[in-house]
This record gives C-alpha cells, sequence and structure tokens, in this order.
C-alpha cells in the first residue's frame, strides 16, 4: 500500500472512530498529496515524503512562533497535528548517530576547518536526507569543524 492509499484509509478510520485531530491532520496531508498531483508529473513516494517531511518542519517552526507569543492553544493544535504526520515519517536518527555520521564525512572529505564548511555540508545534507533535521545536521558540522 502506497502513502497516498495509507492516508485514505486513515481518513476512514478516523472518520469512523470520531477522531477530529486525526481526521483533521490527515485531510491537511491528502490536500498536500492533491496539489503535488495537480502540479503534474509523475508522483512518487519519495516525492509524498518529501511534502510530510515540509509538512512537519511547518509545524514545528509555527509551535516555536506560537509559544513566543504566549498562544500555547495554538501550539498545543499544531503539536497534534505533528505527532501525527510523524507516524508517516521514517525514523529520527539522534545526536549522537548525527555526529557520527558527520565525523566519517569530515574525515572522507579532509576538512580541517570551518573554511571547508563548503565541503561537508552538502554531503552531510544528501546522506542524512530524511532521517535528520537540517538544523541539527548544520550545528553539529559547525560544531566539529570549529
Amino acid at each position: 500500500m502506497n502513502l497516498a492509499e495509507q492516508i485514505n484509509e486513515g481518513i476512514k478510520t478516523a472518520m469512523k472512530a470520531r477522531d477530529e485531530v486525526r481526521l483533521r491532520a490527515l485531510r491537511n496531508i491528502k490536500s498536500a498529496f492533491l496539489l503535488l498531483d495537480t502540479a503534474g508529473g509523475d508522483v512518487s513516494d519519495e516525492d509524498r515524503m518529501k511534502a510530510l517531511q515540509k509538512m512537519a518542519k511547518q509545524r514545528k517552526d509555527s509551535i516555536e512562533i506560537f509559544e513566543k507569543e504566549n498562544r500555547q492553544d495554538l501550539a498545543d493544535k499544531e503539536k497534534e497535528e505533528l505527532q501525527i504526520i510523524e507516524t508517516f515519517l521514517p525514523a529520527q536518527l539522534g545526536e549522537a548517530e548525527i555526529e557520527a555520521a558527520v565525523k566519517a564525512i569530515i574525515a572522507a572529505t579532509g576538512a580541517e576547518g570551518m573554511k571547508d564548511l563548503g565541503k561537508v555540508m552538502p554531503q552531510a545534507m544528501k546522506s542524512m536526507a530524511g532521517v535528520a533535521d537540517g538544523k541539527v545536521i548544520s550545528e553539529t558540522v559547525k560544531r566539529l569543524l570549529s
């Protein structure tokens, strides 16, 4: 069953269970998938996964803003949706795993300092795309190179 079919089945299940939170989140995901489909071309599960990652990042950014503005009600709503979106994403790497991967890339490229950031970052982002947050990767690379 591909990702779009999983979302459709999840919507049916949430409707039967009267789970409003899950239903809202799944409908948002389906809407994003429909936008991908109408953009043209053949849409793969990888494209859909990228859309899910983008949605998760948007939710995280919104949560941060809402909490800074003392709007806990809106932050809670975004957190609920984020939890459901994350169930469809691959497991994220921990900080220790990211650090080990970055150290391996630094050793492979022969990077010695911040001047070699441009060599390390593209490889790190490519190798950990989808399984690690870009912000954490960037912070780790900068910390290890400095």
